[in-house]
């Protein structure tokens, strides 16, 4: 493939002379790729080469890579194939022999792993149909992380919306196996929830912060009871106020409750959950919930006194009302707690369609004190925004990595329909879209 290089004066003198214009170095397509509904591709520079993993034209999983001083892709194609499944996302690191692992295309089905045999070259992925061989069958919403000890492990949910538990895996990079990461699954559902998680998020206090909500079944409006938990070593888990917690969790479980609710048509939405801390290392959870006038509202929540201070960041005075099952595209929404430089804290709070707005908040009591304008940052020239494919309903998609080394944005774009909650369209489907590559300098 060679690359369509951009340079100042073909995008025309005036445009770059406009204040906070990002410099586009160049657009280079990579590949075609399915655009018939959304799901995640995923995309990393390891020690100076770009690594992209997505579903090609033929809805097959693809990684492509090449060092960033070269031109021609390395192409390597996998042996799975994603259907209309918005979940089954594409996610994959690197160990500390850089190794590639590579898992997705998973929404309650058999394993589906890769990791290569040479360190960073995709024509050694080979597929390892099992890690330790138990609870396989039933995957959902892999991750990998690094633990404690820097430590490669991977999490994932066994089981079903509604009726599911999280298991963890650690790697052995000696044996090159994996085994549990603890001898008992995080959480137990008992057969009539799951646990829907944001996190582990390592914090600045060196602890591992876990929140979730319970699910009784797979529509969106029966998630429940917002939770929260601690650990230093991701092995050991213990409450807010320093209490020890027997695994696996369960409802029942004293002591992690941060908002109880009742289990459906609260408003709580486990994608609504995210984790920030404030100019004292605490925890900060924001989460989407209605008010007593069945409005929807964004809250953050904070352990002050012995008790979960919640206090709403909002005042809106309209409804986001979500049920059903399949891919549930988030409404209303709370950026994760940020620290301004007076050390005042920030949030950007956002119902879709109608209102987008950042707040200054008090540390102390994290009520918005002041609507701020976000840092000014440059613009991208009109093509990155306009649509090129055919299809009236198509949408941008981006994934972005910077590069240290020379202060370099490296942004993925593509297009695609939006979610149709996991249920197939019917033909035509839109032509494929092509996933660009742009390489850009600039604040954005």
């Amino acid at each position: 493939m060679k690359t369509l290089t951009i340079l100042l004066a073909l995008l025309a003198m005036n445009t770059f002379a406009q204040q906070n214009l990002a410099k586009v170095i160049s657009i280079e397509p990579v590949s075609k790729v399915w655009s018939g509904h959304p799901v995640g591709f995923d995309f990393k520079i390891h020690k100076d080469t770009i690594f992209i993993a997505f579903y090609d034209d033929n809805r097959q999983m693809t990684i492509v890579s090449k060092p960033l001083d070269k031109q021609e892709w390395s192409v390597k194609k996998l042996p799975t194939s994603v259907g209309w499944d918005s979940h089954n996302y594409i996610t994959f690191t690197f160990d500390d022999q850089d190794h590639i692992h590579l898992s997705g295309n998973m929404h309650c089905c058999k394993l589906i792993y890769f990791r290569s045999e040479k360190p960073m070259d995709i024509e050694s992925l080979t597929q390892v149909t099992a890690m330790t061989g138990e609870l396989e069958n039933r995957c959902t919403y892999p991750q990998f992380m690094r633990g404690p000890s820097n430590e490669l492990i991977f999490h994932y949910r066994d089981g079903g919306s509604g009726n599911g538990n999280e298991i963890y895996n650690v790697y052995d990079l000696e044996t090159k196996t994996w085994s549990r990461l603890l001898d008992k699954p995080l959480s137990d559902g008992q057969g009539d929830m799951n646990a829907y998680f944001c996190g582990p998020v390592l914090g600045p206090d060196g602890w591992f912060h876990l929140a979730w909500v319970w699910r009784d079944t797979p529509s969106c409006d029966t998630n429940h009871n917002l939770s929260y938990m601690r650990s230093k070593d991701l092995r050991n888990w213990e409450t807010v106020t320093g209490t020890k917690v027997d695994l696996p969790i369960t409802l029942k479980t004293e002591g992690l409750i941060v908002q109880p609710s009742e289990r459906s048509k609260s408003g709580l939405i486990n994608m609504g959950i995210t984790i920030g801390f404030d100019n004292n290392s605490q925890p900060v959870i924001t989460y989407h919930m209605y008010d007593e006038k069945g409005f929807s509202q964004i809250y953050n929540a904070r352990w002050e006194n012995n008790k979960w201070n919640r206090v709403p960041s909002t005042n809106w005075d309209r409804r986001w009302d979500f049920t059903g099952g399949g891919s549930v595209p988030c409404v209303a929404r709370g950026s994760k707690i940020t620290t301004t430089e007076d050390k005042a804290l920030q949030q950007t709070v956002t119902f879709s369609g109608w209102k987008s707005e950042t707040w200054k908040l008090d540390q102390n009591t994290l009520k918005p004190i002041e609507k701020i304008k976000p840092p000014q940052k440059d613009k991208l020239p009109p093509e990155w925004s306009r649509i090129k494919g055919d299809h009236k309903d198509l949408r941008r998609m981006t994934r972005g990595c910077f590069h240290e080394e020379s202060n370099t944005h490296y942004l993925l774009r593509w297009e695609t329909l939006p979610s149709n909650r996991d249920r197939p369209r019917p033909e035509p489907h839109p032509n494929p879209s092509t996933l660009e590559l742009w390489k850009v300098q600039g604040n954005i």
